[in-house]
């Protein structure tokens, strides 16, 4: 058991024959280059150009900016480091900052001159100037346009539209308009260049042009780590976009000076305020300090302090020898009192007192004189008693003054002992007084410090608002890099447009092919029908061109009709079986319409111009047409010379009584003949009418008679009359028509002649462009036609 399987591997894509597909429509792509040029030449026509202003700034750091808020960051009322450039970046391009641009350079009030096609602003130096007397906040929110024409150099016309009437209006005179009255005075002297030209003054929101500008507007970092911005701007206008950029970096650093001086300002009268403040608690602090001194009589605690130990201490020694006098008296008061006899008194005792030394000495002197006598005599003797008469005395004395001494002495050790007490009091109270003291002096210093200090950032905020630095640095100012516009470019604009010119017609050529799935020459069907011959392919014909060939006829639809004879007879002298014709030629179609009679007749009529006896034969019953070819065509003079007063196919099959011969017409061609058996009357059942016996009868005649038998028969897909008769042909000639017949259909009768329905299945393509003839055009027909160039039309 074997079995055989095809195997089919898709032919690589011819790249000429793809190139071939665009080349052969070059008239197209002429065109469309044209037009696309010529659109490109219009639109920079009446584009309006654009100009980009560059300029360059350097973001300072605000800790070496020399001034500003560092002054401050020691009172630790800021904190956080230097805002990133990027943050800088979003507070340039801020919505505020545009609003207020918009408002300084009076963007958002245009004047236009208008022209007849392109309307041109007038920017650097209007002719008039438009004075809004409404308030500013009605301005700024309104959005209005009105025209002025001028008629002299006092008066102007005034219209709200652009056809209206205009009103006239004397410069400088109020008018109202609907967003309140106006006031527009000349600008120029040169009213003669405006005198033909209509101005368009538009009031917009600020809001939106300030928005509009905010989006146009490009601010980029030098480089990734750099503090430098390139600020760019695209305008229609150079002076503008130069002026709306300068004026954007001065409004940036004059709202960052502000910031910074509001700060200043406020820190100022933070410290102006804490510095009150401060200056109420110093005096406060001062005053105790001055009441406790006063309270408790302080002047310099550490000096009366050492005058109070130093003055204790005498103090103290003194009281000691007055404590000692006073014993040493009291004990000698108490040895005088108690002595009953005459004994000596202690002497040289350590008491100060002259007096009693004196007495107690002369004391002592008598007393050793007395014993000294009583030695020799008695107590009677009259010096004795005396002696003791004077010692007596002497003790009287001395006991007095010895009782004043000790009252004098306890009174002065009293005094002593209470000045010893108040000095010692003031001594111990004095590290109280001084830790008292030291808390008031400390409370003073801090108060007195923090007054003195605050006073210092006074004057340091005062310098620092008035050498307050801008927060960036121009390093250029704005301007214009190039003096032509960079928008539109004209280079690639007519670059692009030729592109585009060119890809419309390729894209439309490629679009087709891509969802093309029609026939439409030899070569796309050769694609479909791999294993099946195809006999040649007819050209298109308009309605001014023949039908049917005509004598010694030379065009391409001859030469076509030629190359498929001879491919017919190739096929019909290599597939003769022996003992037959191999003649019978059928020539169907998928749906009516693709060109079958056409082929038939034009086939017919090209065989018998060789001097075969050929038989055409009108098998489409249904709707025949060979007759409408061989009537109404004035160029070929066919002269019918047997016509059979309209007797055909249908007849014979119809009627038994009709022979051959009476449906048999003889056409003269040229020089030679050729029969025709027309399909007669439409029969009501042409299916059932197509199964008659004589059918074959008259197939088995035909081929036998003639050289060559060429039937027209009804469209295959259409109607099953073809099949019916199928069995009788030895070739099937399958015509499509190019551009009509969809390569699915194409399947079709190769399906047929694969179930074994139809035999000798071969295509014609008909109605095929002159450029499509032949392989995509490029071998096509026509060989000894001369044609002149095209550059010779």
């Amino acid at each position: 058991m074997s079995s055989n399987t095809e195997i089919n591997i898709p032919d690589a894509p011819d790249l000429k024959e793809i190139v071939n597909q665009y080349t052969k429509h070059w008239k197209w792509f002429v065109i469309a280059v044209i037009i696309a040029l010529g659109m490109a030449f219009v639109y920079l026509r009446y584009t309006k150009p654009e100009y980009v202003a560059e300029a360059k700034i350097q973001i300072l750091d605000e800790k070496n900016s020399g001034a500003g808020l560092g002054l401050f960051q020691d009172l630790e009322l800021l904190s956080g480091s230097n805002t990133a450039v990027v943050d800088e970046i979003e507070i340039i391009n801020s919505r505020s900052n545009f609003i207020e641009v918009v408002k300084k350079l009076g963007l958002n009030t245009r004047v236009i001159a208008q022209g007849k096609i392109v309307e041109t602003e007038l920017y650097s130096n209007p002719p008039v100037k438009v004075n809004f007397i409404a308030a500013d906040s009605i301005i700024n929110k309104a959005s209005f346009a009105f025209y002025l024409e001028f008629s002299s150099s006092t008066v102007f016309g005034y219209s709200q539209e652009e056809n209206e009437p205009a009103q006239p209006i004397a410069f400088g005179k109020n008018f109202s308009t609907p967003i309140g009255d106006l006031v527009v005075t000349p600008n120029t002297e040169d009213f003669e260049r405006f005198k033909n030209i209509k101005l368009k003054v538009v009031v917009n929101p600020v809001d939106e042009v300030a928005q509009s500008y905010r989006n146009r507007i490009n601010i980029s970092t030098h480089e990734k780590m750099s503090n430098v911005l390139n600020i760019s701007l695209k305008d229609p206008i150079k002076e503008k976009a130069v002026h709306i950029i300068d004026e954007l970096i001065k409004i940036y650093n004059k709202n960052a000076i502000d910031d910074k001086r509001e700060i200043a300002d406020r820190t100022s009268n933070f410290i102006d305020d804490r510095i009150a403040e401060i200056y109420g608690s110093l005096s406060s602090v001062d005053q105790s300090a001055q009441d406790f001194k006063t309270d408790r009589g302080l002047t310099d605690i550490g000096a009366e302090t050492n005058i109070n130990l130093n003055v204790g201490v005498a103090n103290q020694q003194e009281l000691s020898a007055m404590r000692t006098q006073l014993n040493i008296a009291a004990s000698m008061k108490d040895v005088v009192e108690q002595q009953d006899n005459f004994e000596v008194l202690p002497g040289n005792i350590g008491l100060n007192d002259p007096t009693i030394n004196s007495i107690t000495s002369k004391y002592n002197e008598l007393v050793l004189e007395r014993n000294r006598l009583l030695k020799s005599s008695n107590e009677k003797n009259p010096v004795i008693v005396n002696l003791d008469q004077q010692i007596m005395g002497l003790k009287s004395n001395m006991q007095a003054s010895l009782n004043s001494t000790v009252d004098n002495l306890g009174m002065r050790v009293s005094s002593l002992s209470g000045q010893q007490a108040a000095f010692n009091r003031k001594i111990y109270s004095s590290p109280k007084n001084e830790r008292a003291l030291r808390d008031i002096t400390r409370q003073q210093q801090t108060t007195e410090q923090l007054y003195l200090y605050l006073l210092q950032k006074r004057e340091e905020a005062q310098i620092a608002v008035a050498s307050t630095a801008p927060r960036s640095k121009v390093i250029d100012f704005a301007h214009n890099p190039s003096p032509f516009p960079i928008s539109p470019k004209r280079n690639i604009v007519y670059l692009a447009f030729l592109i585009l010119g060119g890809l419309i017609p390729f894209s439309i050529i490629y679009g087709a092919n891509l969802l093309d799935n029609k026939v439409h020459n030899m070569h796309s069907l050769e694609k479909v029908a791999r294993n099946v011959p195809i006999l040649g392919e007819l050209p298109r014909l308009t309605n001014k061109d023949e039908k049917v060939i005509v004598k010694e006829d030379r065009s391409v639809l001859a030469e076509s009709l030629r190359i498929i004879r001879t491919n017919l007879d190739y096929l019909i002298k290599t597939n003769r079986p022996s003992g037959g014709k191999n003649n019978v030629v059928f020539v169907t179609s998928s749906v009516p319409g693709e060109g079958k009679s056409f082929l038939s007749t034009n086939l017919a009529m090209t065989i018998a111009s060789t001097d075969k006896k050929v038989l055409l034969l009108g098998a489409d019953v249904r709707n025949p047409k060979l007759f409408e070819y061989f009537t109404g065509s004035s160029a070929n003079k066919i002269a019918q010379k047997n016509a059979k007063n309209g007797l055909g196919l249908t007849d014979y099959l119809y009627d038994d009584s009709v022979e051959l011969k009476d449906i048999l017409s003889t056409l003269e061609i040229f020089k030679d003949s050729m029969d025709v058996i027309y399909s007669g009357r439409i029969p009501p059942n042409p299916a059932e009418l197509l199964l008659s016996k004589r059918i074959k009868e008259l197939f088995d005649y035909v081929s036998e008679q003639y050289d060559y038998v060429i039937v027209d028969t009804a469209p295959l897909m259409v109607v099953t009359d073809t099949l019916l008769i199928s069995g009788y042909a030895d070739h099937l000639i399958y015509v499509s028509r190019a551009g009509t017949t969809e390569k699915k259909a194409i399947q079709f009768p190769i399906k047929l002649q694969q179930d074994g329905k139809i035999k000798g299945l071969a295509f014609v393509v008909n109605y095929v462009k002159e450029a499509n003839l032949g392989y995509g055009g490029k071998y096509g027909y026509g060989y000894g036609k001369h044609h002149k160039k095209w550059w010779r039309f």
